[in-house]
């Protein structure tokens, strides 16, 4: 946890949900402990939707389509998700979800490796929803900017690993060691590439806004 546990129940208790259908998703997926986004990432995640009103959204990591489906209930009329799986199991899941809500036509899956994936996009995005594999992320980070439109923006979830983070490397468990030094790396490159302006914030299981403008002189 990273704020008090008292204060995060007092703000999810403040939440006023989703649609019934993707509160009966989440609802499903916590019992069968499949990991969708926390509450206060879909909070913020509506907020930013509401804001910057994207129109052509990637989102890396589909799981089971819970995070594609609420950024198209609550994305613009005319927005489409592109969304990113790997695991069959995940994306036949994913695909039944997206046909029971009738949401097909606003997203389209891409099944396949990411890192393989991104290299043959074209186009760009205005927003960029990285929920992947945490320790592929920085190596996902230059297709993925490279895909992001000027002035668009980059939502990258679960940045902090419950507060691993900040501790040394010799405190976190061995197998755990290269995603915790990936991450490390991950968010250094965010805070200190000259295209992005990136805040990081203690939501959910930590977040980072990376908005990306013209390269300074």
């Amino acid at each position: 946890m990273l704020i008090d546990e008292r204060m995060a129940a007092f703000i999810d208790s403040l939440d006023r949900g989703n649609t019934s259908f993707l509160d009966e998703l989440e609802k499903n997926a916590l019992q069968e402990r499949v990991p969708v986004i926390r509450k206060p990432m879909q909070s913020l995640l509506k907020f930013l939707l509401k804001l910057l009103k994207p129109r052509d959204i990637l989102e890396v990591g589909t799981a089971i389509g819970f995070s594609a489906l609420l950024m198209s209930e609550y994305g613009p009329e005319n927005c489409h998700i592109t969304t990113i799986e790997n695991y069959q199991k995940r994306i036949i899941q994913a695909r039944e979800n997206f046909r029971r809500a009738g949401a097909e036509e606003k997203i389209t899956l891409l099944e396949g490796d990411a890192a393989d994936i991104l290299k043959e996009l074209t186009g760009t995005y205005d927003l960029i929803f990285m929920d992947a594999a945490k320790g592929q992320y920085l190596f996902f980070l230059p297709e993925v900017l490279r895909l992001l439109t000027p002035g668009g923006l980059l939502v990258s979830d679960n940045v902090l690993q419950d507060g691993d983070v900040v501790e040394s490397r010799f405190a976190v468990t061995r197998r755990n060691r290269t995603i915790h030094a990936r991450m490390r790396d991950y968010l250094y490159e965010l805070k200190h590439d000259p295209r992005l302006e990136t805040v990081i914030l203690p939501v959910g299981d930590g977040v980072a806004l990376s908005i990306q403008g013209e390269k300074r002189m």
